[in-house]
């Protein structure tokens, strides 16, 4: 199958057959799912969104309504949710698909289960490779829907354009937030489940997040982390996000700090592949300038990750 023609004709069944050859562990579809992804160029016009919080917050069903808005202004929305793996039979019940019924069932919309393999930092390491293939294949929006482990869950914001933390009252994340971890990375932290008898707990955390995120310093140089509430039940506060995240969208791109953050993130994932790939005692014998020359070379698309690891 030419993968990169089918892509581009925005065929979904490929892309499903894509990601499933990038996340394969076989070493020819290593080679084949490497030899794939440099042939990919880059898409700097496409939106990443990371969605991260504790399990039960709602993020499936967040992600569904808030995907919605994108998808009635004409955009077309991909969606790799992770889920957590097993370490008994190292399998995933993937049933984020079944979670997300309006959204699966819109020609303009693709979700895609994943296991992490028991990857730590909430997203696998293919995640990356997944985004670019979604990209190819022309959809705007890429959300990444992480598996929910909390603090640890910081590696999903080396992926992302905006991060999104989903929390509930009661959850403690308002003494965690003077704590390192996901929520001093998140540029929006949105305290779900605003309906019914649980408004005035909603409010009230909402106030004494606002006055402890109030200490920390902006995120992204210029932009301070906002605090919102919504009800994906009653459909309320999900087009106030919408409006947050494409307004921190134009103010990256308006301050030039959208492209030199990607900059930034490719060269953090090439550098981890590496490291991965050839064991840390060797990378750390890779001279500054050397290794600068490899990154650069990959970026540019000169030489493919796989060829600078074969000549490692």
């Amino acid at each position: 199958m030419d993968f990169i023609k089918e892509l581009k004709n925005k065929n979904n069944k490929a892309l499903s057959k894509a990601i499933t050859l990038v996340e394969s562990t076989l070493e020819k579809d290593q080679k084949k799912a490497s030899d794939l992804i440099s042939k990919i160029k880059s898409n700097n016009n496409s939106i990443r969104i990371g969605v991260t919080g504790i399990p039960g917050v709602g993020k499936s069903t967040f992600i569904e309504k808030f995907g919605k808005q994108f998808i009635d202004q004409g955009k077309r929305v991909a969606v790799l949710a992770i889920d957590p793996s097993s370490e008994k039979t190292k399998g995933s019940i993937l049933g984020d698909k079944s979670r997300m019924e309006i959204l699966s069932a819109d020609k303009n919309s693709f979700i895609r289960p994943s296991s992490n393999s028991g990857t730590l930092g909430g997203v696998t390491n293919k995640t990356k490779d997944s985004i670019l293939l979604c990209e190819e294949a022309g959809f705007d929006i890429i959300i990444i829907e992480t598996v929910g482990v909390g603090q640890s869950e910081t590696t999903v914001s080396k992926l992302v354009d905006v991060m999104i933390l989903l929390t509930i009252t009661g959850a403690g994340d308002q003494l965690q937030a003077i704590k390192r971890g996901i929520i001093e990375l998140a540029h929006l932290i949105v305290i779900t489940k605003d309906d019914g008898d649980n408004k005035k707990n909603v409010n009230q955390t909402l106030v004494e997040l606002k006055n402890i995120i109030s200490i920390n310093p902006p995120i992204d140089e210029n932009w301070q982390t906002r605090i919102e509430k919504c009800s994906a039940k009653e459909n309320t506060g999900i087009d106030n996000i919408y409006q947050i995240v494409n307004n921190f969208i134009i103010n990256s791109k308006n301050h030039n700090l959208f492209l030199s953050k990607r900059k930034k993130q490719e060269e953090f994932w090439i550098k981890r592949i590496i490291n991965e790939e050839i064991g840390n005692r060797n990378f750390k014998k890779i001279s500054t300038n050397n290794l600068n020359k490899i990154i650069s070379e990959i970026i540019t698309k000169k030489k493919s990750l796989n060829e600078a690891l074969n000549e490692l």
